[in-house]
């Protein structure tokens, strides 16, 4: 489980075809000997394990259905990468209960300066936007987030200064894919409603 609240901005280091699925190593700012190999890390809102580690890098593997169903199949060395190690007990809950396990692809409509903020309007893949709420939570990048408002399958959010600076949505730009993980509660409660 995670929270949304990004600790480091990776960079990929290297991507590599395996005979099992691609191979992905991460710089980080991390101190790396903490980190144990099966960690789950939160890598632009996907859950990934850590398979090996060396000098301020580790290693993961995605299998093809991760690559094909968020934007870690476009990933290319240099590109930056929003990160979280997962949440222990006891941990401040900064943002909301994440699970790492992305929904679906948004897309960015627009993006507006507003005072020192950015608000940023993101289209929802159908049937997914149902479950995204007016001041509800939403995982987007990896980042949790507030939506400011829905207007049918588009949702806006306001992007503090420190956020657009300390993650990687603050290289976005209008046409972007990005990881979208609903807000857990919407997810249950939508399910309960349909076997009601």
């Amino acid at each position: 489980m995670f929270t949304g609240i990004v600790t480091d901005i990776g960079r990929v280091r290297s991507v590599r075809e395996t005979d099992r699925d691609r191979r992905y190593e991460i710089e980080t700012a991390w101190d790396v000997s903490g980190i144990d190999m099966g960690a789950s890390i939160s890598h632009a809102g996907c859950c990934l394990t850590v398979v090996e580690k060396g000098d301020q890098w580790f290693a993961v593997e995605v299998s093809g259905e991760t690559l094909d169903k968020t934007t870690l199949g476009a990933w290319k060395a240099g590109d930056p990468v929003n990160l979280e190690r997962a949440a222990k007990l006891g941990d401040e809950m900064g943002g909301h209960v994440v699970s790492g396990h992305v929904d679906g692809l948004g897309r960015v409509v627009s993006i507006e300066t507003v005072g020192g903020s950015h608000r940023v309007v993101v289209e929802a893949p159908a049937p997914l936007h149902r479950f995204i709420a007016a001041k509800g939570s939403i995982t987007v990048d990896g980042v949790s987030l507030t939506v400011n408002a829905v207007d049918g399958r588009n949702f806006d959010l306001n992007i503090i200064p420190h956020t657009w600076e300390v993650t990687t949505l603050g290289r976005l730009k209008v046409g972007d894919p990005v990881n979208l993980e609903i807000d857990m509660l919407a997810r249950y409660l939508a399910r309960w409603q349909e076997t009601a």
